[in-house]
């Protein structure tokens, strides 16, 4: 951890469930579209396919990481169909835009979705024109969070010293990769759905519930004095 947050330069996001509150409920939109695929893919049930979602996202990290590996699902034909939702749950939210906007360096963004629709969730919360780049599951080569190679690419891709990198995530397992690599690390422990699962305190530097509060109440001179 660098020896003070103005060692900072590099302010990395998780995208779903933190850049929005999971009060949204956008990701439910999301998770009806991957239960549905598999009811397809897999002439299921609604039940089985959501054991089978679920299995496959603790297992490998995302739903579509497991249906390439077990069924050899083309991953552009998954992203387009589950990510084909309305944003109209999210607004944009003033205090949130007005905390990032007062942090130095750049803003990036690190998700296991894709480019296109991070970009149309950043636009529905007014703060697209604030970030710098994102690194989103095709740059990873649709390797996801956690695993580290697809933070070596995000750090190859991105051109970033983690050293001076912080990561602001709601899943907690996806801390320690970041961690090893030297950033400082932001569990937004918001209530996300398994946010808490392999929650390892010694990889988290700060401990939040809400980013907007988190980045008012940052020392000066970012935080509201």
């Amino acid at each position: 951890m660098p020896q003070r947050l103005t060692d900072i330069d590099t302010w990395i996001f998780d995208l779903d469930n933190t850049l929005y509150p999971p009060s949204a409920q956008l990701f439910d939109l999301i998770d009806e579209r991957m239960g549905a695929f598999i009811m397809r893919l897999l002439g299921v049930d609604a039940a089985e396919a959501r054991r089978v979602q679920k299995r496959y996202f603790h297992d490998h990290g995302t739903t579509m990481a497991g249906l390439m590996r077990h069924h050899d699902v083309a991953p552009e034909d998954f992203l387009v169909d589950v990510h084909a939702i309305a944003l109209d749950r999210i607004v944009p939210d003033p205090r949130l835009r007005a905390g990032l906007e007062r942090l130095p360096g750049r803003r990036l963004v690190f998700t296991n979705a894709d480019a296109d629709y991070a970009t149309r969730v950043l636009a529905a919360r007014g703060i697209a024109d604030l970030f710098d780049g994102i690194c989103d599951i095709r740059v990873t080569r649709y390797t996801p969070k956690p695993d580290p190679a697809a933070y070596a690419m995000m750090v190859d891709h991105l051109g970033i010293d983690p050293v001076r990198s912080l990561f602001v995530e709601d899943m907690a397992r996806n801390l320690p990769p970041a961690k090893a690599l030297g950033m400082t690390t932001v569990w937004l422990d918001n209530g996300s759905e398994s946010g808490h699962r392999d929650h390892l305190p010694e990889h988290v530097d700060f401990h939040a519930s809400d980013i907007a509060d988190w980045l008012d109440n940052l020392p000066t001179p970012w935080g509201i004095s």
